[in-house]
């Protein structure tokens, strides 16, 4: 595993999975951004707002790292996000529904933290298997 697929997995690993959001500093450089469709989030602040979000909707939420490759300063992630849905999401209530859903995350490292990431996750399936559908 390469340093720079290191940081990214202590990101999810620590910071989301293990929620200590205190280690964000030192994964995330200082012109950290964050970007999905429709939305940018710029600094650690930022993303860790994002993830008590998800931390609220699903408090079981479990990121399982599917894929991971690299080269140079580039880390591709396949993920499967799973959780229970405990909390407002999306402004939709809590529906206590179980979840899987899979995405993938682009980061780019810069100085051994984490400087730019561009996230899909397939949220058409989030949506469905909140309202009760099969996923």
């Amino acid at each position: 595993m390469t340093p720079q697929q290191q940081v990214v997995r202590r990101l999810i690993d620590e910071a989301l999975n293990g929620r200590d959001y205190s280690v964000l500093p030192d994964l995330l450089h200082d012109d950290y951004v964050y970007r999905t469709p429709g939305e940018e989030l710029v600094g650690a602040e930022a993303l860790q707002g994002l993830f008590g979000a998800y931390h609220v909707a699903f408090p079981d939420l479990d990121v399982r790292i599917d894929d991971m490759f690299g080269d140079g300063d580039r880390v591709a992630t396949a993920f499967t996000l799973t959780g229970t849905n405990e909390g407002e999401m999306m402004g939709m209530p809590a529906t206590g529904r179980r979840v899987s859903v899979h995405g993938v995350i682009h980061s780019r490292v810069v100085d051994g933290r984490i400087a730019e990431e561009w996230e899909l996750v397939d949220m058409a399936s989030l949506v469905r298997q909140l309202e009760g559908e099969v996923g």
